[in-house]
């Protein structure tokens, strides 16, 4: 069905509530399927003859409500019931997943030699939605890094997607673009894709984004660029302190463009915190979560902004509308500040390092080039498309994650597994690895005809 067929079929409306309900029927009836192409904004509003900012906040509601997804110049599509890519255990496979990026439970610390600690007095509407002690810690902890003079105050959400996503709601509208790294973290792309704002691919090499690639996006327009200053997911990239300070230098043409900085790996990082923001530019957010040193189940986050930003991001997070739990917040600080518990978050650093280095040179010993980053995964070139290595494991008992799940134009990424295997034992680190080499062999011969699939 064409765009034209669409307004005649039903597009009615002088709101934007109004157009997204009859655009939301015609799709719950079937009268337009997956895939179909959208009237554009102008086309739309020129024939509803309503101002264009209204059909944007249609399209707006019916991505929010995963109806839609916006592809840029390709338009607004009709979205389909595939499932898009996730994180975390793929259900219903029998095989070994590799693919996972989870951290290792047995790393996870304990609750409960701290539960007696945190209190049990209730909180009330109408109390500081942060709990004190946080406050303090975090501050502390954020101060050291940003310095002393940045001007800032610090939210605490319900972890670091949870931030980034109302972030971006408080600060962009449809089809505004942002700028993300590319190959890029699923849960970004899927939040940029489902808020309908319009991605920006960044080139991402081993020091970190690339200062052409940031100096196109902002030259394209971007209002806003996440960035993750270390342990870059999949590409475990960390910023170097002289790519940070040429991108720095780069952003300083554009202080109101919002910086966002994903630092999800923090405690674990055997890099040093360098970041984008320097000390004039005006709208920025540095967001630490701590579900990969204290578990996933641990659904916190603390942002350090600017004021304007952090009143911004307060407005979705306020007493009687959404907090986080106190207890949750408590049981936080009173982790981060237990010794024990601070020791074995630095000898599960230690963990993921030394076992992702040793999977990194076992690969070397099998003629596969591969270099261990920083964070929980490994970014593997292989000599062959990836999804075809990916079906070679599969015959193996191996299920790999291919890289083009995390692309947004980067061809070379459909040439990488990114590998979750800091929790193998010796002897399946080694099946793996002579696995893996077998695939990419296989996969290769495949490709270049020498067998048939």
């Amino acid at each position: 069905m064409s765009a034209d067929d669409l307004i005649d079929e039903g597009i009615r409306g002088a709101s934007a509530l109004e157009i997204a309900e009859s655009l939301r029927a015609l799709i719950e009836r079937g009268g337009v399927g997956a895939g179909s192409a959208l009237p554009s904004v102008r086309a739309l509003a020129d024939r509803l003859a309503v101002n264009r900012n209204t059909v944007m906040a249609a399209y707006r509601h019916l991505a929010q409500a995963g109806l839609v997804v916006s592809r840029g110049r390709a338009g607004t599509l009709v979205a389909g019931p595939e499932r898009v890519a996730q994180e975390g255990y793929a259900t219903d496979s029998v095989l070994r997943d590799i693919g996972t990026g989870n951290p290792d439970a047995a790393l996870i610390p304990p609750l409960h030699p701290v539960l007696p600690t945190i209190g049990s007095r209730p909180v009330l509407y109408g109390e500081p939605v942060i709990d004190r002690d946080l406050e303090a810690w975090a501050t502390e902890w954020v101060r050291a890094d940003l310095g002393p003079d940045l001007p800032l105050r610090l939210t605490v959400t319900s972890g670091a997607s949870d931030a980034i996503e109302r972030l971006l709601a408080q600060t962009l509208t449809r089809d505004d673009a942002v700028a993300l790294e590319d190959p890029c973290f699923l849960s970004s792309m899927n939040t940029v894709r489902l808020g309908g704002y319009r991605a920006v691919p960044v080139p991402v090499d081993r020091e970190g984004m690339t200062v052409d690639g940031l100096r196109a996006a902002l030259a394209a327009g971007v209002r806003a660029v996440v960035c993750t200053p270390r342990a870059q997911n999949p590409t475990g990239a960390s910023l170097s302190a002289q790519r940070a300070t040429e991108l720095r230098a780069v952003l300083a043409d554009h202080p109101y463009v919002l910086v966002i900085e994903d630092d999800h790996f923090s405690l674990l990082s055997s890099q040093p915190f360098t970041s984008l923001i320097g000390p004039s530019h005006r709208r920025y957010a540095l967001i630490r979560s701590v579900s990969k040193f204290l578990g996933p189940d641990m659904c916190l986050a603390v942002t350090a902004s600017d004021p304007d930003t952090a009143d911004r991001l307060a407005m979705r997070l306020s007493p009687g509308t959404i907090w986080v739990s106190h207890l949750l917040q408590r049981l936080t600080h009173a982790l981060v500040t237990d010794e024990a518990t601070r020791a074995g978050i630095r000898a599960a650093a230690t963990h993921y390092a030394t076992r992702n280095m040793a999977f990194a040179q076992r690969l070397v010993g099998h003629g596969i080039d591969a270099v261990s980053g920083d964070g929980l995964n490994l970014w593997v070139r292989v000599a062959a498309p990836a999804r075809v290595v990916a079906e070679q494991l599969m015959r193996r008992g191996w299920l790999a994650r291919p890289g083009d799940e995390f692309v947004l134009s980067d061809e070379a990424a459909a040439f990488h597994l990114r590998l979750t295997v800091h929790d193998l034992s010796d002897a399946d680190a080694a099946r793996l690895a002579s696995d893996l080499s077998a695939a990419v062999d296989a996969a290769a011969a495949k490709e270049s005809g020498m067998i048939r699939p």
